[in-house]
């Protein structure tokens, strides 16, 4: 679903510095791949460049079997669209649109589906996460874990290939984390989904399909 070849990147101010060195790997259809690592070590950088939001960059990266490397901002906006869906550690949701509407967004803004097609889907996605019955409220009506889900719904509209984390539970407490984890297991085993997070919760981590930890831009594990 993902692989990286050779992949580079550095900083040039104030000094020149190498951020990530050589990393190469892949990630499989239906994979939950955690990325741990401590600050510094490279991890956002990378999911910046997974996500293709950061282009500059030595290496290959490849997405469902295309070189995505080199295309012009056009094209990875495309790509982003249609194939990645987010999850941050903040669920930048609009707070007074109401969850179906901070859902449809992203279909919305792809404009390959009518209204109507895109709100049947929005409450589809609400129904997986548990929240169909609150689809009609104002986002700042639901709690922080309510809001995290949401925003998962959100990042599933347009039928992702894969779903980027960055600390998603981050800003949860450990009743919601478990949550969390346990949605984005389902959608794994369930529906295919695969799933990249970087994160800094070992337990998390450790319930994933596979680790990825990073040190000082290179993979340890």
């Amino acid at each position: 679903m993902l692989q990286t070849k050779n992949i580079d990147k550095y900083f040039y101010q104030p000094t020149e510095f190498q951020v990530l060195k050589k990393i190469s790997f892949e990630v499989k259809k239906g994979e939950f791949l955690s990325m741990i690592g401590k600050s510094g070590s490279g991890k956002s950088t990378l999911l910046y460049i997974l996500s293709t939001m950061d282009t500059d960059y030595n290496g290959e990266l490849w997405i469902d079997n295309q070189l995505v490397t080199g295309l012009t901002p056009n094209e990875l906006a495309e790509v982003r669209n249609q194939k990645i869906g987010f999850v941050f550690q903040f669920h930048y949701l609009l707070p007074e649109f109401s969850c179906l509407q901070n859902v449809m967004i992203p279909a919305l803004k792809l404009g390959k589906l009518s209204v109507a097609e895109i709100e049947e889907r929005a409450y589809q996605k609400l129904d997986i996460l548990g929240l169909k019955d609150q689809a009609l409220k104002p986002a700042s009506k639901l709690s922080g874990g309510q809001q995290q889900r949401v925003a998962i719904a959100r990042a599933l509209i347009n039928d992702p290939l894969i779903i980027m984390g960055d600390e998603p539970t981050g800003n949860l407490d450990s009743k919601n984390t478990s949550i969390v984890f346990d949605i984005f297991q389902e959608l794994t085993r369930n529906f295919g989904q695969t799933i990249i997070a970087v994160t800094h919760d070992d337990d998390f981590a450790r319930k994933s399909d596979r680790i990825i930890e990073m040190k000082d831009g290179e993979i340890l594990v």
